[in-house]
């Protein structure tokens, strides 16, 4: 593994997006905390995934931006911002949907990943139509 924080941002991303939850696990800290929209928190990979598995048949992301901060306590803390494309459970496509995320590593593990994203609100969640793809 790659001391880089982006490139460890970035793969832990993608290893999520495969659904490669044991190589992903590699990448946490043993008391990680991951909050979702609308406010819930997971401790654990498997908790997320049950989780999403009953908002949507897959998503993924495109990363278009990275940030990165040292913090004074020796933390670093990376923001991946883009946008989301997937599939809800109707089997529509969508694409195009606002995502923010911030990670907190320590010793180049992930102690914090606070997600914010315009799922909800977009309504691509809810949309029945198999018709072309869906934008937010």
């Amino acid at each position: 593994m790659t001391d880089d924080p982006i490139t460890r941002v970035d793969t832990f991303l993608r290893l999520m997006a495969e659904r490669n939850l044991t190589e992903a696990q590699a990448y946490l800290a043993p008391t990680v905390r991951m909050t979702f929209p609308p406010g819930i928190t997971f401790h654990s990979l498997q908790e997320l995934v049950a989780n999403a598995s009953g908002r949507y048949r897959w998503c993924d992301k495109v990363r278009e931006r990275y940030e990165v901060f040292q913090r004074e306590d020796g933390a670093t803390v990376v923001y991946s911002a883009g946008t989301l494309f997937g599939e809800n459970l109707h089997g529509v496509p969508f694409s195009g949907v606002r995502y923010l995320d911030r990670f907190v590593l320590r010793d180049g593990l992930i102690e914090e990943q606070d997600v914010w994203n315009d799922l909800a609100e977009s309504g691509v969640l809810t949309r029945q139509s198999t018709g072309s793809e869906v934008s937010a």
